[in-house]
């Protein structure tokens, strides 16, 4: 727990905007008391689940620790949900993994009811065909008004469309292209988020970053180069393609900090 901590401090004090937790049941802490551990010990920094698979959790819960944190945090939060993926989540835990169409169902019935709750003042009611709630209460209420952002992530066409019609952040996963390239993932979600598109920011997380070597054929999950070709490739990205929210690892934090400090 100290070292995540630390890195919670050290995030804020180099100037990341954001301090992110995964939502695995491998060898990590769970991301939401973590978050709230982390709020405790930093006062400007946002925080942000990257993503809760949304078959661990009923949506009534998970809206709940959602206003919750962000109450503790003073209204730093950002909700990431996912439909699910990893196999090794769900063969150990006994989780049915249902295919894609149920799971992306289920999660649009859960985003529904999330915002609803977080955004509600009075009690809110749902029936659906994978989620009933009756006249819930939706207490506490978040600080952030009408509720915090929210970030949909994915890689196939279903998904992203569902992330660009309901999220204000989206999340491209490169895991897998399936198919499809960065460009045409990006096309589905300008497609798909139609007019509401100024107002969606779209993210990618960086899987290398190597800022003392020599500049290679560009990929949107990497970067290489000195710290001013790295200044020039965010730049040029955020024209092209609009991408300004990137996901680097802790053990990367000092390496970047630099770059950080070279963006405007």
């Amino acid at each position: 727990m100290r070292e995540w901590l630390e890195a919670a401090r050290r995030a804020e004090a180099l100037g990341f905007s954001t301090f992110i937790a995964q939502d695995h049941f491998a060898n990590q802490l769970a991301p939401m008391p973590a978050l709230a551990a982390a709020a405790g010990v930093t006062t400007s920094i946002r925080l942000a689940t990257l993503v809760l698979d949304n078959d661990f959790r009923h949506p009534a819960l998970l809206a709940k620790e959602a206003a919750t944190l962000d109450m503790l945090s003073n209204g730093r939060f950002e909700l990431g949900l996912g439909a699910g993926w990893l196999g090794a989540d769900y063969a150990q835990t006994g989780i049915p993994l249902d295919p894609p169409p149920i799971r992306i169902a289920r999660l649009r019935e859960s985003i529904r009811i999330i915002k609803t709750l977080l955004a509600s003042e009075t009690p809110v009611s749902f029936a659906g065909e994978h989620y009933r709630i009756e006249e819930l209460e939706p207490l506490p209420r978040p600080v952030q008004r009408p509720r915090p952002p929210i970030m949909l992530g994915g890689r196939q066409r279903a998904m992203l469309r569902l992330a660009a019609q309901e999220a204000e952040i989206v999340s491209i996963s490169l895991l897998g292209q399936g198919g499809a390239t960065f460009e045409q993932k990006v096309a589905w979600v300008r497609e798909a988020a139609g007019p509401r598109l100024r107002n969606v920011e779209l993210h990618v997380n960086i899987s290398r970053l190597d800022l003392s070597g020599t500049p290679a054929e560009e990929t949107p999950n990497a970067l290489v180069g000195s710290v001013e070709h790295v200044v020039e490739t965010l730049l040029k990205r955020r024209q092209e393609f609009g991408v300004t929210y990137y996901v680097i690892k802790a053990a990367a934090m000092d390496a970047f900090a630099p770059v950080i400090a070279r963006l405007p």
